[in-house]
């Protein structure tokens, strides 16, 4: 019986494989992109601010303390305008001492000056010695120079009485107040600072990477970042030889060149150059993958409709494209979705090819 029923179990199992249809190979849909040489530089923007092309910091030129600021931040301010005013008490005071000093050497000086034209005229009959009339020459020339001094010791007191008033050396607007009135001042001290009337700049922090990479001679475009409609054109004014302590940026302003009214000062806009990028052959960071520890892609072979993987040299990545410097030619099919599930010789199918 047991030969028997492994006969029969021999012939049940031989039937079922021949049932049984042969396994077909899963075809993996994948998108793909036709890759081509890039032929265009790199588009960098930047987010800044809109600045006046000369800004000046009024201040006191001695210390004391400001009783009186005339204007605000926004305020225009013309030439010759009072601006704000220091306590004047100690320096109109200084100004009566020295006065007093002035007359008081006039007082000596023409004493000295009679007493020269006396003594003149008893060394003219023989009355004093020549010795005793060069005292009295000495005495006189004194007298001058103490006049000379205290005359100049006005002037001084005189003019600190006058930087007592802060005045404006250049029409413009308030941009900033550094100080306010009943506050003691240092010499020095922003009190008021001035955007002077003309042109206006646009200030980026420039990283260095885009620093070097710029052209001479860059064509600029900024646009107001709340309404990007409005641009202006700029040129490159001027670039900080020296980068931030804390930011590692460089400090470069754009002037504008026939700027809107709407771009004021203050603005925040932002500027696109366009920068000679890496040369070589662009793919998405979706398609890049690597192969023995190494970057590389899948490519179709569009007559077998299979993969394989190419090492490629990369030159300049980012988060959303990669540029091939070699490894690829103008016209290969690059996998860019699914490159995960693939292996060599895998049949594929293609869901997308973009140019």
């Amino acid at each position: 019986m047991i030969p028997l029923l492994a006969l029969g179990l021999l012939t049940l199992l031989a039937a079922c494989k021949s049932a049984e249809q042969p396994a077909t190979e899963e075809i993996r849909p994948v998108r793909v992109v036709a890759v081509e040489k890039r032929v265009a530089g790199d588009t960098v923007s930047l987010t800044g601010t809109v600045q006046a092309e000369t800004e000046v910091n009024l201040s006191f030129r001695i210390d004391g303390r400001m009783i009186d600021r005339k204007v605000n931040v926004g305020d225009t301010v013309r030439v010759g305008q009072l601006v704000a005013t220091l306590n004047p008490d100690t320096e109109q005071s200084a100004v009566q001492a020295a006065r007093a000093d002035l007359a008081a050497a006039n007082a000596r000086m023409v004493e000295a000056q009679n007493n020269f034209q006396r003594q003149r005229r008893l060394l003219e009959q023989n009355f004093i010695s020549k010795a005793a009339f060069d005292q009295v020459v000495a005495t006189r020339t004194a007298a001058e120079s103490q006049v000379d001094a205290a005359r100049a010791n006005v002037d001084i007191a005189q003019n600190r009485l006058g930087y007592t008033r802060l005045v404006a050396n250049a029409a413009g607007t308030v941009t900033a107040i550094g100080a306010e009135p009943g506050e003691v001042v240092q010499a020095g001290r922003m009190i008021v600072q001035l955007a002077q009337r003309g042109g206006i700049d646009a200030l980026f922090d420039v990283p260095p990477n885009i620093k070097d990479i710029a052209p001479s001679q860059a064509a600029i475009t900024v646009a107001l970042t709340m309404n990007p409609k409005v641009t202006a054109q700029g040129r490159v004014r001027e670039v900080s030889p020296r980068a931030d302590a804390i930011t590692g940026t460089f400090r470069v302003r754009v002037a504008l060149i026939d700027p809107p009214p709407t771009m004021r000062l203050g603005s925040t806009v932002t500027g696109h150059m366009v920068v000679s990028g890496a040369q070589g052959i662009e793919i998405p960071a979706s398609a890049l993958s690597r192969v023995e520890r190494q970057p590389a892609v899948w490519v179709v072979d569009p007559k077998t409709d299979t993969v394989s993987p190419r090492n490629v040299e990369v030159a300049t990545f980012d988060r959303n494209r990669v540029v091939v410097a070699q490894g690829l030619q103008p016209g290969d099919m690059v996998v860019t979705a699914g490159v995960q599930t693939l292996r060599p010789g895998k049949k594929v199918r293609l869901l997308e090819a973009a140019q």
